[in-house]
């Protein structure tokens, strides 16, 4: 059996490294159009590479695969995994040694040009030439962060098999605000509550940590909440965003003013920078400081676009692939990771579908 996948990452080198170990007879070809295999991962948890998270669905699927190609993972806060040596290097160096001591034919700086089916057999028209397998693997990526890879080229490939795509947009990305206080805030980080309003309408919200920006916002709860914001609403004025910010969810505003009356101010439980600029809002008014501490709304103008995001939000419809992946449009043909309609938060989680994805379709090849 010859199998192609077309995708150098995080889902197509596992998927072939699985293929592999289950049938050592299967011939894998894997076409990545980078210089190298695994770019992306290098970028992943601050380059410590979050691999998975004990609470993500198929946590068990993705330890067993990096146990069995010798890759241990330690836990970290709020069961985020991550490779023992804490380096996403070393996740890359496993994975592509592991390909060539398979003998897995990885071919860099290659672009897929057309894809076609004739019989049972895939053709995989290439800036290499062709290349014909019995099994084609999709696992391209999405649009987030393309110099590393996710160019987007993968959604025309799925589409020429019929297959639909969703709306997509930057997902698990910093949103962007006009607000002034914002650049005047850089820097300051702090843990509060979140709603996310579009037109009015409270359609998200995130406890977590918030960190200030010249441009707007950052940080978990933000990125989580950004797979809400469409950019192309936005653009054609369909939609309007806003943050509204609970400093201090603990505190009633009752309380709020009752300890600003007691101490005159709120310094002794927030950054004072925040305190200052919330304070000239107010006009030093304790009553509006503290509705704006339980109540504090800043207009959300876009996101940081696919260059800043971790991920992509939308892909091929979940309707049209099976449990383990495989296309119900077209037979042997397989679409895995971040190519698929499946987005997950932020702590490790849609890395471990990339790999869980991976696994399940490489079962299934060589099953």
């Amino acid at each position: 059996m010859d199998v192609i996948v077309i995708g150098g990452g995080a889902s197509g080198t596992v998927c072939a490294i699985k293929a592999k170990l289950n049938n050592p007879d299967i011939n894998i070809t894997v076409l990545e159009h980078l210089d190298a295999p695994c770019k992306k991962i290098y970028a992943t948890g601050n380059g410590r590479c979050n691999i998975t998270n004990k609470n993500a669905s198929d946590f068990e699927t993705t330890k067993q695969f990096f146990e069995s190609i010798g890759l241990i993972m330690r836990e970290s806060a709020e069961g985020r995994m991550y490779p023992y040596s804490n380096q996403a290097s070393g996740v890359v160096d496993t994975l592509v040694s592991c390909c060539n001591k398979l003998g897995i034919n990885i071919v860099t700086e290659c672009e897929t040009l057309r894809l076609e089916k004739v019989g049972n057999s895939f053709n995989v028209f290439t800036t290499k030439g062709v290349f014909t397998g019995d099994v084609l693997v999709l696992a391209t990526g999405g649009m987030a962060q393309s110099a590393l890879g996710s160019d987007g080229s993968g959604y025309n490939l799925a589409k020429a098999f019929g297959h639909t795509v969703t709306e997509l947009s930057p997902a698990l990305v910093q949103l962007k605000s006009p607000n002034k206080s914002c650049k005047q805030l850089k820097g300051i980080r702090t843990k509060c509550n979140v709603k996310l309003e579009a037109d009015s309408k409270i359609i998200a919200e995130e406890f977590g940590e918030v960190l200030f920006t010249d441009y707007g916002l950052s940080g978990i709860v933000i990125m989580d909440l950004s797979q809400y914001v469409s950019d192309e609403k936005i653009a054609k004025n369909e939609q309007r965003y806003s943050a509204v910010i609970d400093f201090i969810p603990e505190m009633s505003e009752e309380e709020l003013l009752e300890h600003y009356n007691k101490f005159s101010g709120f310094e002794g439980i927030l950054p004072a920078k925040l305190c200052a600029v919330l304070n000239r809002q107010a006009d030093g008014d304790g009553e509006k400081m503290s509705k704006y501490l339980k109540n504090w709304r800043l207009i959300i103008n876009g996101t940081k676009g696919y260059d800043y995001a971790q991920i992509t939000k939308g892909g091929v419809s979940l309707d049209e692939i099976d449990e383990n992946n495989e296309s119900r449009l077209c037979e042997n043909l397989y679409i895995i990771g971040e190519l698929t309609d499946n987005q997950f938060p932020c702590g490790g989680y849609n890395l471990n579908y990339a790999f869980s994805s991976a696994v399940k379709a490489a079962n299934s090849i060589s099953g």
